[in-house]
């Protein structure tokens, strides 16, 4: 596997939504639209990249270091996507992979609960459900995303 660039990466984030009433946990996942380069038309959930106008517009906390940068791309992103405000998010898991055309790419999956706001569906989105793990089954995820809610779910429901 060739990797173009062995400093650079792109970095983005995922955040995996949940609702819980009465013991049942419900997850927000996203179908991309038909139009996307990748994983067109497959279900996942919102996420993006980190931009570095996520933190350089804003002033730095300490000594030009910018504090929860990816949290705040992240939380910029689902409003974008999905009009949604979430509550306090903590961090999962890092995948990380080649893009095609050899770019490394990091994810870093948070997840935390759904706080306000309607559901509004960006362009490169194409429809939306709030489904439990066993629902999430009969949808066409992504690799790794049922893998991934059900951590979730099993973290939430030690909880309970």
């Amino acid at each position: 596997m060739e990797i173009k660039n062995k400093e650079l990466h792109r970095i983005t984030s995922t955040a995996i939504i949940y609702k819980e009433k009465d013991g049942v946990f419900k997850y927000l996942i996203t179908q991309r639209s038909l139009e996307k380069k990748a994983f067109p038309g497959k279900w996942t959930v919102p996420g993006g990249g980190l931009e570095t106008d996520d933190y350089t517009n804003t002033p730095a906390d300490v000594n030009g270091q910018w504090y929860n940068a990816i949290e705040s791309s992240l939380r910029r992103e689902v409003k974008e996507e999905v009009n949604l405000v979430v509550g306090k998010m903590k961090f999962l898991l890092d995948i990380t992979f080649i893009i095609p055309g050899g770019t490394p790419a990091i994810i870093l999956s948070y997840y935390g609960p759904y706080e306000s706001g309607k559901v509004k569906l960006d362009d490169d989105t194409d429809k939306f459900a709030w489904v439990t793990v066993e629902e999430a089954k009969d949808y066409d995820l992504i690799d790794g995303i049922l893998g991934e809610v059900k951590e979730v779910e099993s973290i939430l429901k030690e909880k309970c």
